[in-house]
């Protein structure tokens, strides 16, 4: 089927809700994705952030193709060792004592929701039931996280929505004090905000919400499904802090391009959760966590990390002295290799540009260019990558 063809099948049997540009993705390889017309284009988006170890990865494909012949799928009522390997793993390389398994993101955040709310029952009552998040954040679109996702646009279509959620503003700890009390069960946030426009934390603000969290007896949730694994230069964001949550929800580049999600917690939470209080079918499957234990392994590793946090200050430099050619460049900020490039008018064209010139990149809000490579790219894909960037810009001394 040409291109055509394939988008005429889509409208027609498809429910749209995405708006895609034209073109038929068919393989990948490295950092590159091709079309169906043969057209490449270098991938600074990864999938959302997705393919850390970019695209075709020998070990990975492995993994996949000799668990498939051995056990593709066995439910969690049974014991399998693809799983057990790859909590053993998580646990390992984390302040977690026990790991979840589910699907996706956004099932990660509702097992920490979940579980937030029987630790608190079980430990302070059934009062203790509500949450606290933030502004700018985004915790996913099933309806617990998306309650505790502040954007008209995403809730209105949607309420009512679960109850119980209440905001602070990001990076001010005194808002948070101003809404924490005697019902909050939890904090939610992400170390460093992705759809929200690539926003870190401070480290006043971390810590000081985890002092007030363990002042309060409120459980603290970190949200790493985009920024964990590696994305920000430390195999977790929250490492580079010093502070550690009681829960953390974890996914996208987890499983090398298929679907997991993890929620990693302590065992003063575990010991509160028991035998039919959450569940899922096909979480755990044996493919995807022998997938996953060749991802986690590669992005531990110490000279990987080390990889990811040069590209990151190379690539920060790169954008910074964009920034400082272009009059319409309102803020460069990020760690590692997740950027937000802050305009001063909506991205939506210059994504479309860029990807007119073979570079797919996202956008983070209306206003905010969001570049998440494989963590895997070199340094003459940011170079690139950059100046492609400055020709949709307008910009052509860079």
């Amino acid at each position: 089927m040409n291109a055509e063809e394939i988008r005429s099948l889509e409208q027609q049997y498809v429910l749209h809700t995405y708006v895609r540009p034209p073109f038929v993705l068919e393989r990948g390889e490295g950092v590159r994705l091709y079309d169906s017309e043969g057209r490449a284009y270098l991938d600074f988006g990864s999938g959302i952030a997705v393919n850390a170890l970019g695209y075709g990865d020998p070990d990975v494909a492995q993994a996949i193709g000799q668990q498939t012949q051995r056990l593709m799928h066995a439910s969690n009522l049974y014991h399998t060792e693809p799983q057990a390997r790859l909590a053993k793993m998580l646990v390992e390389r984390s302040f977690a004592d026990k790991v979840y398994f589910c699907n996706s993101g956004t099932e990660a955040v509702e097992a920490a929701l979940k579980f937030a709310r029987k630790w608190a029952k079980v430990n302070g009552g059934s009062e203790r039931d509500e949450f606290v998040a933030f502004s700018g954040a985004f915790h996913g679109r099933t309806m617990g996280s998306l309650a505790l996702t502040p954007r008209p646009h995403y809730q209105d279509p949607f309420r009512p929505l679960m109850p119980g959620s209440r905001f602070a503003t990001f990076n001010d700890l005194a808002s948070v004090e101003a809404v924490i009390g005697e019902r909050t069960c939890a904090c939610i946030v992400e170390p460093v905000q992705g759809e929200g426009g690539i926003h870190p934390a401070t480290p006043a603000f971390l810590r000081g919400l985890r002092d007030l969290c363990d002042r309060t007896g409120t459980l603290l949730i970190f949200d790493e499904v985009q920024c964990g694994l590696g994305r920000t230069g430390t195999l977790w964001a929250h490492e580079a802090y010093g502070v550690t949550p009681d829960i953390m929800s974890l996914a996208k580049p987890l499983g090398g391009g298929l679907p997991i999600g993890a929620t990693l917690l302590t065992q003063r939470v575990a010991d509160a959760i028991g035998p039919g209080d959450h569940g899922s079918t096909f979480a755990a499957n044996p493919v995807v966590c022998a997938a996953a234990q060749v991802v986690v392994g590669k992005i531990a590793e110490r000279a990987f990390l080390e990889h990811v946090c040069w590209c990151g200050d190379y690539l920060s430099k790169r954008l910074t002295d964009l920034q400082e050619e272009c009059e319409d460049i309102v803020e460069v900020r990020g760690r590692g290799l997740m950027w937000g490039v802050e305009m001063r008018r909506e991205v939506a064209p210059i994504v479309q540009a860029c990807q007119e010139h073979g570079l797919l990149v996202l956008s983070a809000g209306a206003n905010v260019l969001r570049m998440v490579p494989p963590l895997t790219v070199e340094q003459a894909d940011m170079d690139e990558a950059v100046n492609i960037f400055g020709e949709a810009l307008g910009v052509t001394n860079h």
